[in-house]
């Protein structure tokens, strides 16, 4: 009996977190349940979220199955692209050196600074009187 073999990674980016499943296949595509390109309406989301496979050259020979949640479309994109990066490792560890010279495996620490108090946002100030 032929076992299927599933890699896992995780992916972060803002608030969104995506946990990500490769399987040998044709190279389908599923987000949430869904196609990606039902999932992704805008062109730039579904680029960025290709990016790791076709650096690789695997997007024909994997299927990737996805959840993710939190965040919006660009966030969630970027979760994507950072847990099937860290799939593909545990798939094959000789793709590290493309995927880290492309900056796949860095997790983006950039997020929304929160709002101070005694300001209008989190860097605006009130405006400033003199007289």
């Amino acid at each position: 009996m032929a076992t299927q073999t599933n890699y896992y990674g995780t992916g972060r980016r803002k608030s969104a977190v995506a946990r990500v499943w490769l399987t040998d296949g044709s190279g389908r595509i599923m987000v949430n349940g869904r196609n990606y390109e039902d999932y992704f309406p805008r062109e730039t989301a579904r680029y960025i979220l290709l990016q790791p496979l076709q650096l690789t050259e695997t997007d024909n020979k994997l299927d990737v199955r996805i959840n993710v949640s939190g965040g919006g479309e660009s966030g969630q994109a970027g979760a994507i692209k950072h847990g099937i990066s860290r799939a593909l490792l545990q798939y094959n560890a000789e793709l590290r050196p493309p995927l880290k010279r492309a900056g796949f495996l860095t997790r983006d620490a950039r997020k929304k600074e929160r709002k101070k108090y005694g300001q209008p946002g989190a860097r605006k100030k009130y405006q400033f009187s003199k007289r």
